[in-house]
Parts: structure tokens; sequence; C-alpha cells
């Protein structure tokens, strides 16, 4: 045995091969005694894939874990129980019972398996009359708890005299018809209980929270109160069991070919109630169980010694070898990266000198559940993006470098540096990133929920048409902001990357722009241009720029054209199945505007030629882009007249003015828009 050991050493030091001593080293200490059942190889990705994702509704915040699921959360189904997924309506958390009912969940209390419910069927029927229904729940998955108590109302009754409490509030809504309540669960016919010859409209049995019920009984609720206010169900799902799983280190879930099954899954194989103790199973003192031990104890012998041959090869390693990242940024901080005119303001610093927060990679390894395939929310420039919670609560997305290039990594500390010295409403918010001595390069950024503008106009979200006219042009509007504010800073700054993809959507639908990877600082000698090669995104990149290699603020005026384009078109920017000389949308919607064919190049829902004040608005963008779409950029207005410009149109052409470009729209009557063009820009005659 030892002589193999030493053969292993002997490998790993010829071939550098730390795993190949492994095995040798495993091969060595596996005990023959007691042969063990195989792996299986699906049962970690199992219990990882089930690990309890964040999630947030409206102001109602939770992990999702078993057995609920929740609609776009993507959790395997053999992570939750049938019959338990929620859906995200307007902020509102619904969930559809085998009942037939549908409830808005108000509350998530795991360590009790209970939801707070409100039965929507009822608590927002406002017509009259109505014969309502009783509410029910699926018995099967789920059952009512000691916080409830049960209210019978007798609505819309004839007259009748009854000991029983009257309801004045929209339950009782028929013309001379009276309603009554009782706090039992009782479902007596009307005239048993109030008198012979009494025909109510419905019977209704609701279960309600025992506070409000005491509320109502003393007459501070009104009976919509106490049906609005809610019960509590508690889910049968993993009871007894799944806490049990839990507490032995596994994560519960469902197997549709053995439903009835305790389905524990753990990091080594899937077990039934809950995963097996390192230390359980029969003790044995026979000759095999001792041979086992000894082959054991020479296994540990053999692990420890594995651990500092491990230990002193790889420190050697790192003594004489740094990764790319790291000897860049240490290059970086020196001044040694060469960098142009205009570089970032990295050149005599490097990332220490940032001011801005400097994370910990554990903290955002844990943040993002180990980088999860789950989390991930896309590509931005050169890095995956992630969604994450801090440890302080804030949700944040954190960018990961896809590898450690040198031009990846600069663009990587060209942003950090940007972002750092940027504050404006209209801007993602940079929260910081990971240090030179981290073992990866991360950014962290505010988490911005309603995802991007290209999502809406041709993405997997564009069949919502979230984006009406109105909020597509304060799109516009805070775009350019962001940007006017960009390139009237000390020093300038040019974004260079402006594209439907980097322009986010918060909550309510106002503009984050973001991606900053290639944002370039001008200098401030007064210069024009920076002379550098040509990058951006096909489509949006400024041809003068192709052409040239002559950045200037205008680069980005040209790029916001197209933005404008895609804004009142709904096109995407490049499409290759259009005609060849369409393909760019720049180019189509210069065609179309210089030919007097806007109708053709509008998106139809948005409402162009059928209202007038639309169509009006709609055409002055287009005015707009076609000024900024000129190849001379000489010849494209600056980004701040772009602003004022749009914010004129937004507010109904109160501060356009000086121009007097004549619209003809589809409609019969001319429209007269307020706009100065440039001499050499053609009206639109439509």
């Amino acid at each position: 045995m030892l002589r193999l050991a030493r053969e292993a050493l002997d490998q790993m030091r010829s071939l550098h091969s730390v795993p190949l001593l492994v095995a040798m080293l495993v091969l060595l200490s596996a005990p023959r005694a007691v042969p063990q059942p195989p792996p299986d190889p699906g049962a970690y990705f199992r219990y990882t894939n089930c690990t309890p994702t964040p999630y947030q509704c409206g102001t109602l915040k939770f992990d999702v874990d078993y057995p609920l699921a929740v609609d776009g959360v993507a959790r395997p189904d053999y992570c939750s129980s049938p019959g338990h997924r929620l859906l995200c309506v307007n902020t509102s958390l619904t969930i559809y019972m085998n009942s037939g009912g549908s409830f808005q969940v108000t509350g998530i209390d795991y360590g009790n398996q209970v939801l707070t419910v409100i039965d929507q069927t009822i608590a927002h029927e406002s017509a009259c009359p109505h014969v309502y229904r009783s509410t029910t729940i699926d018995a099967a998955a789920f059952e009512y708890t000691d916080r409830d108590r049960f209210l019978t109302a007798y609505v819309n009754c004839s007259s009748a005299r009854s000991s029983l409490p009257l309801v004045y509030d929209a339950f009782a809504c028929v013309a001379g018809g009276r309603s009554y309540y009782r706090l039992d669960n009782s479902t007596s016919a009307p005239e048993d209980v109030l008198g012979l010859g009494v025909v109510c409209t419905s019977t209704l049995v609701v279960p309600c929270d025992s506070a409000i019920a005491d509320a109502l009984t003393a007459g501070n609720a009104t009976l919509g109160d106490a049906v609005r206010a809610g019960f509590s169900v508690r889910w049968k799902a993993g009871a007894g069991w799944c806490g049990d799983c839990q507490a032995s280190g596994g994560r519960c879930g469902h197997d549709s070919r053995a439903p009835d099954d305790h389905t524990c899954f753990c990091p080594g194989g899937q077990a039934i109630g809950s995963c097996p103790s390192s230390g359980s199973g029969p003790k044995k003192t026979s000759k095999n169980a001792i041979i086992a031990v000894g082959c054991y104890a020479a296994a540990l012998v053999l692990f420890v010694l594995l651990l500092v041959v491990s230990f002193l090869y790889v420190r050697k390693r790192r003594q004489h070898k740094m990764t790319s990242s790291s000897r860049l940024l240490k290059y970086s901080n020196s001044g040694g990266t060469p960098r142009s005119r205009g570089g970032s303001d990295l050149d005599s610093g490097g990332v220490h000198n940032l001011q801005t927060h400097h994370f910990a990679y554990e903290e955002l390894e844990e943040a993002t559940g180990g980088f999860s395939d789950t989390r991930e929310l896309g590509d931005g420039g050169f890095g995956t993006v992630y969604k994450g919670q801090l440890r302080d609560g804030r949700m944040v997305a954190v960018k990961r470098l896809y590898n450690n290039g040198s031009r990846h990594v600069e663009q990587f500390l060209n942003e950090a540096a940007i972002l750092s010295r940027l504050r404006h409403p209209n801007l993602v918010t940079f929260y910081g990133c990971t240090s030179s001595r981290s073992r990866e390069l991360l950014l962290v950024y505010e988490y911005v929920p309603n995802g991007t503008v290209a999502d809406h106009l041709q993405g997997h979200r564009a069949a919502e048409r979230a984006l009406p006219w109105p909020l597509r042009l304060n799109v516009a509007v805070e775009a350019a902001a962001a940007l006017a504010y960009l390139h009237a800073i000390d020093p300038p700054v040019v974004h260079r990357d402006v594209k439907t993809t980097n322009i986010l959507l918060d909550a309510d639908f106002h503009v984050k722009v973001a991606d900053f990877g290639l944002s370039r600082l001008f200098p401030l000698d007064g210069a024009t241009h920076v002379s550098t090669a040509p990058q951006g995104t096909p489509g949006y990149v400024d041809p003068e720029y192709h052409q040239c290699y002559q950045l200037t603020d205008r680069s980005d005026v040209y790029s916001f054209g197209v933005v404008l384009a895609e804004l009142i078109s709904s096109k995407p920017a490049v499409d290759v199945t259009r005609d060849r000389d369409e393909i760019n949308l720049a180019s189509m919607a210069v065609g179309r505007i210089q030919r007097s064919e806007l109708d053709q190049l509008v998106d139809a829902e948005l409402g162009y030629g059928s209202d007038e004040a639309t169509t009006r608005a709609i055409t002055m963008v287009a005015e707009l882009a076609f000024r900024c779409l000129q190849q001379n950029s000489e010849m494209r207005p600056p980004i701040r007249e772009v602003l004022d410009g749009l914010r004129g149109i937004q507010e109904g052409g109160a501060k356009a003015k000086k121009y007097d470009v004549v619209v003809v729209p589809r409609s019969p009557n001319t429209v007269h828009a307020p706009w100065d063009s440039m001499s050499t820009t053609p009206s639109i005659s439509l």
C-alpha cells in the first residue's frame, strides 16, 4: 500500500495532478469488507434544485419552499406538492384550489404550515342582487385552523322578526330586504331560524378570523369587513415528516412515481421521511466489522496525509502563479495598463481607489444561492447577471465576469470606476464590487424587477402590451435625461452602448440605464472626440464612429435615435428577415420618413392615425429620431436638445418652440407641429 502511495506522489510531481493522487488514495482507503451501493448521480442536483428561493409579490416577501410553487419561479415540480401553486397577478398573490375557489394569499407561515387567504369570489363582489356561495376549501390539501370562526349569513331576506343581528353593509342590497348573521357553522334553512315564510336570496357560510369576528359581535365591524379580512388554512402536505426531513439536513419534495411516499432529498440520495444519519445502522462485532474499522482508520490516516500534501502543493503553486485577473488588477494599480485618451479614472489608481463599497465574495455567493442557474437574469456585456438578496435584505443584481481575459477585466474595472461616481434617478444604482484580492470579479447593482425595454417591445414580455404610447414616451424622456446627465457631468461620460436591452424598467416603469462596460470618460482639455476602436452592438453603432474611429457624444445620440425608432415601431434594431436595405432599423426608419410612409413604420397598436394627440406626438418623435440618425454627426442635435424636445412633446407641445414643421397625418385635419428642424433635415409630410 505504501509503495502505491509513493508511486502516486511521484505521478503528482511529474504531472502536477492532485486529482490523480485523490483517486489513488480513495482506491486504497475503500473498505472492502462492506460493499456500498452506487451513488445516485441525480440526487445532489435534486437536493440543490430544491433550495428555498427568495421571492416577492407586491409587499409579500417569502422564500419559495415545499410544498409551495410560484409561477415564474424556476423550480422543478418535484420541489413542490400538486395543488399548491401560486400566481402573482398585479402584485396580488393568488391560489386556485381544487374546490373551485380563487383565494388571495396575504400571509405565509412556513413554521406553522399556514396560509392567510381571502375568498376573492365574495370579497370582490359588489354587484347586487347576487346569489353568494359559501366558502369551501380543498379539503384534501388544506384544513381550517384554530384561528378561524365560522359565520352564517342569511342574505337579502323577506321581512322577519329575529333576534339575530342585522347586516348593515353591501351584503344587504335588495330594496326592502334584510340580511342577518350568526357566528356558527349552520346550514339550517332560513325559515327554521328566522320563522315560517321567510325567504332569503342566499345562505352564506364563510370562515373568518376570530379577532374580526369578536369585532363584528361588538358592533365595531361589518360583515363585509369580516369576509375581506380573510381566514387561515393549514396545508397538509408534509405534515410531520417534512420537519423531520429538514432537521436531518434534507429538503422535502414530491415523487410523482410514488406520491404517497414522504420524499426527502438528501445530499447523498433520495430517502423516505428523513436523511439517514452518519452514525445509524446496526452494530456488528464480527471479524469483518473489525477489518472494516481498520480499513477506515487507514483511510483516515491517508486522508490527513492527502490534506497536508494538497495544502503544501496548492500554497507552492499560489506563490509562483497568480490568476490572470489578479495580475491585471495589480498591473492596473501601478498604472501599467495602456489606455487611450479619455480612459477610465483607474489609469493612475486602480480598484483600491474606487470610492465604493467592497463586498466579500462569500457574501455575494450566498446572496445568489451559489450563482444558481435559477437566479440568472441574463447577460450584461462582459458577464452573467444574477438576482440575489444581501444579508441586510436588499435585492441586488450581481454581474459575474465571464472569464479573466485582460479585455474583460479592463471593462470590469472601467464600469466600476465610472458607476462609482454617478448619481442619477434614471441610472442603475451601483452598490459596489469585490476587491482585487477576491477570487472572482463581481459588480453589485440595485435589482430592477420589470425587465428591459427590449423585453417589452420584442421579447418574452411583448404579449403583455404593458407599454402603451404614454409610457413609451416617458421611457424616451427618462432615458434621454440619463444620457444628458452623463454628457453634462465633469468630465463627461459617453455611454457607447445605448440600446433597449440596457434600458431597465423598475416596478413603476421608470427608466434605469445600465451597463457601462464600454463607456468612456472624455478629457477636460476641450477635445471634441476620442480616437478608439469601435465597439458596441450592431444596429446601434454610430456609422461615422465605425468609419473614422472617432467617438463623440453624438455617437450616443445616434444610438438613442435607434431606441426612439424602436419605441414607435416595436421592431428590433436588426432583423435579417427584412429586406436588405431595411435590415437595420435605422435605415428603415430614415427611408420610411423620407418617403412619407410613417404609417408603415409605426406600431399599429399605438393608436397612430386614430387619435389626433397620439398621432401628433408620434410624428414629432419620429422627426426627432430622423435628426438623431443623420450620418454626419454634426447634423445630429445634442442630447440636451433631444431631451427638451421630448419633454415638450410630453407636455403637449408647450415647450416645443421656434420650429415650424408642417405635419399632415393620416386624418383629414392638418396638424402644425411646432418643431425646429435643421435646414438640411426634411419636413415630414404624411
